[in-house]
């Protein structure tokens, strides 16, 4: 979601996973300041600039923007974002030869949360018209961009995404006949493409019996304080006492139990958090390797081959090949990429010309929850790029 509307809903989509879970959340936070960050303003950056070079790739009007955030990583990250999309959008004009595209697009979901709205990066839909019965019943596709990378988000039953299908269901709902929602988030910087699919019936159904209840908690200030993985964005998370409480059980560290934290306190706090943090990632980085290079496998993960990018095996071959096929506008400071490519020629030409010189390398081997979608793989039978 990016700055294209900076109204501010409380309720707002991106805080539900909050809100839903500590409803009084939403009310509590408002007493502290709505401060940014680098790492927010480089976010916006990056959205921006995925933003610009969709609708470009779309042939939709669109002006550059600048930001002093720009780096060939940026470039390079919002190049696989379009690349995504892209294919998402070509798979659904398989069904529908002009699917409705909408590029951060406002979504209204008021009906279930009180003056809730959010940014959809990208929503399509492209069957299912009601107008073409022949096209059956048809899948609404949403799509959004995260550029951070300190925590790998999942697509999986995420309120976010939910909240902007039922947004996006009531834009396209007197037109479409959509029997099922897939959402899509896109986490380049952590090699992370995380989907999900739900029926509008199963959505609707957690609308009205999950949504709506904590929704209204949220509105009137009601229902119980509860710390969790939640409270990482949450303004108040710093003088939260229900935080407090909850880590300083977890870290079994007791003392008086005071409104807010001492700053000798908040000091020890701070020692232990950062111990524990590096304490997790040994043990991370010490279940990794085990499971790459002894087989063993750890109760709830597996280990997955990371996603990679197509790249040309030689590309003075490829210059050659497509100049004597009369194509000659193939270069920017260096020989465009593989999506531009293909573009260029068409996916069937390209394949015919370029094919034999493009590989997709193997991706570095991870070890991720077991909800993760990707295919596991057995590191002891097979060759894999593993990250030393």
């Amino acid at each position: 979601m990016s700055g294209s509307y900076n109204a501010h809903s409380i309720y707002s989509a991106s805080g539900a996973h909050r809100w839903m879970n500590c409803p009084p959340s939403a009310h509590l936070e408002q007493q502290f300041p709505n401060e940014t960050s680098t790492y927010a303003e480089e976010g916006t950056a990056a959205h921006d600039l995925a933003e610009h070079k969709l609708k470009k790739a779309l042939k939709m009007r669109s002006k550059k923007p600048t930001s002093p955030y720009h780096s060939d990583e940026m470039d390079e990250m919002t190049d696989l974002y379009v690349e995504y999309c892209l294919e998402l959008i070509q798979k659904s004009k398989e069904n529908c030869s002009d699917p409705q595209i909408l590029i951060e697009q406002k979504l209204d979901f008021s009906d279930y949360v009180p003056e809730g709205f959010g940014t959809g990066d990208l929503v399509v839909v492209g069957d299912g018209n009601k107008s073409e019965k022949e096209n059956g019943r048809g899948t609404l596709y949403v799509v959004d961009l995260k550029y951070g990378r300190g925590v790998i988000v999942s697509a999986e039953k995420n309120p976010q995404m939910m909240l902007y299908a039922l947004g996006a269901l009531s834009l396209f709902d007197m037109l479409y006949d959509i029997e099922k929602v897939s959402m899509a988030i896109v986490q380049p910087r952590v090699d992370n493409f995380s989907t999900w699919e739900i029926t509008v019936e199963e959505l609707l159904k957690w609308a009205e019996e999950e949504l709506k209840p904590k929704a209204l908690l949220a509105s009137t200030g009601g229902g119980e304080f509860c710390a969790g993985d939640h409270c990482r964005f949450c303004r108040a998370k710093n003088q939260c006492r229900a935080r407090a409480v909850k880590n300083l059980e977890l870290l079994k560290y007791e003392f008086q139990d005071p409104a807010l934290l001492t700053d000798e306190e908040i000091a020890e706090i701070i020692g232990l958090a950062d111990e524990l943090a590096k304490w997790a990632g040994d043990i991370y980085t010490y279940a990794t390797a085990l499971a790459i290079n002894e087989g063993r496998e750890w109760d709830g993960f597996k280990l997955v081959e990371g996603r990679t990018r197509r790249k040309f095996t030689d590309e003075t071959a490829v210059a050659e090949t497509a100049k004597e096929a009369g194509y000659t506008d193939i270069f920017k400071q260096s020989l465009i990429t593989i999506t531009e490519m293909e573009k260029l020629m068409g996916k069937k030409k390209f394949n015919e010309l370029l094919g034999s010189l493009v590989e997709k390398p193997k991706g570095k081997l991870t070890l991720v929850s077991e909800a993760d979608k990707r295919q596991a793989v057995d590191p002891i039978h097979a060759e894999f790029q593993v990250e030393s």
